[in-house]
């Protein structure tokens, strides 16, 4: 076998057995693995691990082999036998209650998305999402079968705040918003976002604007709602009045959508908007030719498995943005998954 086979071959290897790494992670996570580890005064043996979780000891044992391989975790040998702690990769990122946790995302995409992506052949066939071949529930309305039960509602509220936990405050950030004292964040679910915008920006207000089954969990769950700069205002954002604002935020929102929804949306902002004010839309944004970045193309066939969307393009987002009447288009790469388009009235 030739290098360039030889890399090649490896190569295919390596993407046919992605799947297998995710499903480890997945695993880990929703066994409790790096939490177990966190808590643990010393680094604990495989058998000690399985006893805990209620696990079986040989699963345990190559799972805890395999994300030692993976750099999740790290493995010593004490009295003859392996024992194992958590990298600094998990316990920052993998443990609940770490400051930058992204546990809950990873069992959303574990136990949601990756269900939707079993069917992503004919999700490309049909070129709409799978929800009804992936949980037999029917998606034209899509946010009922996004949020299919209370307990999936608030996995998906937890994975959000985990996203903006981690980026909310490099996007707020991207342009500077100070001169905006009033924003409402259409779909802003648990007040993640809010709440980094109010700690970047500590004199404006934010305004959470949301479905009433979201408001009511986003006070039942989370804290946001008790910084007093933070409102919750119930409503449906294609159909009801919006609140006046000086600046609209829709962060993961237009990505949902269709063309013609995201610019029946963009009308109704223009119209809600103050003189002067705008919109900041906050989504991972493609490249000018749509071939990349490879994480940006992934999950634009998110959007197609799961909701009626795609990622875009900053060219797209401003064919979007100027026919509801916005000008001044300015898109800003964070160099983080997400991007910030400022537009003004």
């Amino acid at each position: 076998m030739c290098s360039q086979e030889g890399d090649d071959y490896r190569l295919l290897k390596e993407y046919a057995n992605g799947f297998m790494v995710s499903q480890v992670l997945f695993a880990a996570c929703e066994l409790g693995v790096f939490e177990l580890l966190a808590e643990a005064l010393e680094p604990l043996d495989s058998a000690a691990v399985s006893s805990r979780l209620g696990s079986s000891p040989r699963g345990t044992e190559l799972l805890l082999d395999t994300c030692v391989s993976l750099k999740l975790l790290q493995a010593a040998v004490r009295g003859g036998k392996a024992v194992y702690a958590n990298t600094e990769l998990a316990s920052t990122y993998l443990v609940r209650g770490s400051p930058r946790s992204q546990r809950d995302m990873l069992l959303y995409s574990g136990r949601t998305a990756y269900v939707c992506w079993r069917h992503l052949a004919e999700a490309v066939r049909e070129g709409r999402n799978q929800y009804p071949k992936a949980f037999g529930i029917p998606s034209e309305e899509l946010f009922s079968a996004i949020y299919r039960s209370e307990d999936e509602r608030l996995r998906f509220m937890e994975g959000l705040q985990d996203v903006w936990r981690l980026e909310g405050a490099s996007v707020l950030a991207a342009f500077d918003l100070s001169p905006f004292p009033l924003i409402c964040d259409l779909g802003g679910g648990s007040g993640a976002l809010a709440r980094a915008c109010v700690s970047l920006y500590p004199r404006c207000r934010v305004i959470v604007f949301d479905i009433p089954g979201v408001v009511r969990m986003a006070k039942r769950h989370f804290s946001a709602w008790e910084d007093e700069r933070i409102s919750f205002h119930e409503g449906d954002f294609f159909k009801d009045p919006l609140p006046e604002a000086d600046l609209y935020i829709l962060a993961r929102v237009l990505h949902d959508w269709t063309d013609a929804k995201c610019c029946h949306l963009l009308q109704r902002l223009y119209r809600a908007c103050r003189t002067g004010g705008g919109v900041l839309v906050i989504e991972s944004l493609l490249d000018a030719d749509g071939r990349g970045p490879l994480t940006t193309l992934l999950y634009s066939l998110n959007m197609l498995v799961q909701t009626e969307g795609r990622e875009r393009t900053p060219a797209q987002y401003r064919a979007l943005l100027a026919p509801a009447g916005f000008r001044d288009v300015q898109c800003r790469r964070t160099g983080g998954t997400y991007d910030a388009v400022l537009a003004r009235k």
